[in-house]
Order: C-alpha cells, then structure tokens, then sequence
C-alpha cells in the first residue's frame, strides 16, 4: 500500500544550501521508488488558515518511505533543508483502492458506544 512522504514547510529563509538540497534529494529517493507528487505548489485554503506550503512524496509502501528517511543519502542532505526551513515532515500510510468511509465512522462508532439509529451512546 502507497506512502506519503509529507511536509508542511513554513518559514523560509533563503540559501544556496536549499538549492543544494533541491539538486541532490531525487537522488537519495530513486533507490526507493519515491517521487514527488507536490512540491510547493500554491494552495487554494477554502477552510481554516494554511500558512506556508507542502510537499508530498509517494512511497511503494510505508517501509520504504522509512528507509529512505533513515538512509545515511539522505540523512547526509537533511540539516540543509532543515536549517533553513521550519517545517514538519511526517511520513503517513496511505489507504488502499478499496477503502471505504462508512467502515471506518462504522469502527468508530461502534468503539465510542454509539447506536447507529439514534446516535445516542
């Protein structure tokens, strides 16, 4: 099942080791079949406040997002992003094509007690 690399990147302070990063990171994601699926593209925030901006990177599956993470390539280019960007980097499990909504509100409220009628506990 895919996973996300992803990162809510917020204050930005300009350096030449951010582009350094920028050129050698694909390099430290092909061996685990990552790719970018957004990199720092504009938002459009249509509920609550969104400050900064993201990156998602998908993975074949959660181990190899964990790998590439702890990769010594990676580890290697990490503080040049780090040090000038704030931001937070989660790696996520994604669903698979199957995943269905009312199973999981079906799970939740059978685990917090609530009757599926009334919706009372």
């Amino acid at each position: 099942m895919s996973a996300y690399g992803f990162a809510h990147l917020r204050a930005r302070r300009p350096h030449p080791e951010i582009l350094e990063y920028l050129e050698r990171i694909q390099d430290t994601l092909d061996p685990f079949s990552g790719r970018f699926v957004i990199h720092g593209t504009p938002v459009e925030v249509v509920e609550g406040e969104w400050p900064g901006s993201m990156v998602l990177i998908e993975f074949p599956d959660v181990e190899r997002a964990r790998a590439w993470y702890r990769s010594p390539e990676y580890q290697a280019i990490l503080r040049l992003r780090a040090d000038h960007i704030d931001g937070d980097l989660l790696l996520i499990e994604g669903v698979g094509p199957d995943y269905d909504p009312r199973e999981r509100a079906a799970k939740l409220r059978a685990e917090a007690g609530y009757d599926a009628e009334s919706g009372a506990a």
